[in-house]
């Protein structure tokens, strides 16, 4: 049964004719008569009938006319809850990001005050960001200037900060003060990688295109954080952001000066998760931590 049918049935008992009901929700007579012969298919016993020139309901159609009211009055429950639900500015917000991200925005959004916030950390391959939405509210997500664009007929992207990537140098090493540094510096010393996937290995592939030969990768560490202090050992090279990695005494950050590197940190997020208050609360807290 079409609920606009039920509606068509309940004015009809509550105003007494087709006439009334037309005006009172601004439709022909026609267009009613219609749409009450519509409902009285889908039903097996006669709804209305005529009572000397006027349309009235039978027992049957009052009996369902009382069922229409309790079926408006629970979706106007359910409405009533759901815009409680949108505008309640103290309800939870969850929120997942890539280890590196965590580390900068988790703290700061723990002690900003506002909605509670419920962290996650998700380190995935770029494909995989934008099925978090599912579970997550907002999800931080970083890709390459080069890499696929997000999906955006299934989220909602918005842009956070550009952060530039630097090349990760042992302290006491030969081109930790070398002046300007290049892709062919950097070629010939063993290199950390991320795992297949994930971003930032565009990158190693661009300097190893720009220096004219592969680079010879040692390891792969996704965690920004055991890799420098792999860097700081002295063992190998790294790409690590210039924004979100945590200062390492052991190693020292340089950009290359012939690839300017770096990736977009973006909130993913379905179009309809940015109707809650609390939500785009948690979203202006994080632009305001990535200014």
């Amino acid at each position: 049964m079409d609920l606009h049918h039920l509606r068509l049935l309940r004015e009809l008992g509550d105003r007494g004719s087709v006439a009334a009901v037309a005006r009172a929700l601004h439709i022909t007579p026609s267009a009613v008569s219609q749409q009450l012969k519509a409902l009285q298919r889908s039903t097996r016993v006669p709804l209305t009938e005529l009572r000397g020139r006027k349309l009235v309901l039978t027992d049957a159609g009052r009996a369902l006319a009382g069922a229409a009211a309790e079926v408006w009055t629970a979706l106007d429950k359910a409405n009533r809850i759901v815009d409680a639900y949108l505008d309640d500015p103290a309800a939870p917000v969850t929120v997942a990001a890539f280890h590196s991200a965590g580390v900068t925005y988790f703290p700061q959004l723990l002690t900003a005050g506002g909605p509670p916030v419920r962290c996650a950390d998700a380190d995935v391959a770029h494909a995989d960001f934008p099925a978090l939405v599912a579970d997550y509210d907002l999800v931080l997500a970083h890709r390459l200037a080069h890499s696929p664009p997000w999906p955006t007929d299934r989220v909602t992207v918005v842009p956070l900060v550009h952060e530039p990537l630097y090349v990760a140098i042992p302290a006491g090493h030969r081109l930790a003060t070398k002046s300007p540094l290049t892709s062919a510096d950097v070629s010939t010393e063993p290199w950390i990688s991320v795992h297949d996937g994930f971003p930032l290995e565009g990158t190693l592939t661009a300097i190893a295109a720009a220096a004219g030969r592969p680079l010879t990768i040692a390891h792969r560490i996704n965690e920004f954080t055991v890799a420098a202090a792999v860097v700081a050992s002295g063992a190998a090279l790294a790409l690590l952001p210039g924004y979100t990695t945590v200062p390492n005494p052991g190693v020292v950050l340089r950009p290359l000066a012939d690839l300017p590197a770096g990736r977009h940190i973006d909130v993913l997020t379905r179009p309809e998760t940015l109707h809650r208050a609390a939500v785009r609360t948690v979203l202006a807290t994080l632009r305001r931590i990535a200014g």
